[in-house]
């Protein structure tokens, strides 16, 4: 048996489809396939049953991916200690967070940490699932919500705030009840959940999950909006509806697995996010407005 293959297993019976797991593994979907029939050719036995697309595991393959997963966690933490070994500051650091943590905060911050540490490289991986640090999916995660449990070194980052925005142009005048707000498929986070809330009578009528979508359709007049407030207040057409502080906040936490925080790279990167977070504390929580 080739030991390689049980990553193709795992990865198939977390996807439950070949397409799915040939795009988590960079791989095509022939040589996912392929590498499975090889495996069960090899054991002897059925991993899987293919139904409408989807690949379900046997009784036999739900104890074979049982010790496969172990075999992979034993795995990273050996590359983890290798990694631990070197003491310069240099590879491929991953590390998620949401895309508007990405796109609206860290992307402008990164030539810092780059001049102070050239031989680093950021992958940055815009995703709020919960890609596994214990595994090696990531070296490095921004959470806006505190797990309960995991193998991690958790802290607290910063707190994120909320405001009303409304247009700043000239002449646009906003709806009084009329709102713009993100998907319904987001109605569970903690500012759909105020604005439902506060809505009343108003009516939404725009919905995007996407932040700068959001953020024109403010500045045109199609409604007011909550955002975070280091989003608002850069924007050069938007205003505070309320001046003062903001109505709602939500914690970001910062998740590193304990034996990647010895690696140079690791370290490197979670200290100067620590730093660089609280340096921005009053523009991140919405005490003071200011542009990026």
């Amino acid at each position: 048996m080739n030991w390689d293959d049980l990553r193709f297993l795992v990865a198939v019976a977390r996807e439950e489809t070949v397409a799915a797991a040939s795009h988590r593994l960079g791989v095509d979907q022939t040589t996912v396939a392929r590498r499975l029939r090889t495996l069960e050719e090899s054991l002897g036995a059925v991993l899987f049953e293919r139904n409408d697309g989807r690949w379900r595991l046997t009784a036999f393959g739900r104890r074979a991916v049982e010790r496969a997963e172990h075999i992979e966690e034993d795995v990273a933490g050996i590359l983890r200690s290798a990694e631990c070994e070197s003491q310069v500051a240099s590879g491929v650091v991953r590390l998620t967070s949401s895309p508007t943590t990405h796109s609206e905060y860290l992307v402008h911050r990164l030539p810092e940490l780059y001049a102070r540490h050239p031989e680093l490289v950021i992958d940055l991986v815009d995703s709020d699932a919960n890609l596994d640090i214990t595994r090696h999916e990531v070296d490095v995660a921004i959470r806006a919500a505190r797990p309960e449990s995991g193998d991690f070194i958790m802290r607290k980052l910063a707190v994120i705030g909320y405001a009303v925005y409304e247009s700043s142009r000239p002449g646009v005048v906003t709806g009084q009840d009329d709102w713009v707000a993100y998907g319904e498929d987001l109605a569970h986070v903690v500012e759909m959940r105020w604005l439902e809330a506060q809505i009343g009578a108003g009516r939404i009528r725009l919905r995007d999950n996407g932040l700068r979508t959001l953020c024109g359709a403010i500045a045109g007049g199609i409604g007011r909006g909550l955002l975070p407030c280091m989003v608002g207040d850069a924007h050069p057409e938007l205003r505070r509806f309320t001046p003062g502080d903001p109505v709602v906040s939500r914690d970001l936490w910062l998740l590193v697995h304990p034996e990647s925080r010895e690696s140079a790279r690791v370290a490197v990167v979670t200290d100067w996010l620590v730093k660089r977070f609280t340096a921005d504390a009053r523009l991140l929580d919405g005490s003071e407005s200011g542009a990026r």
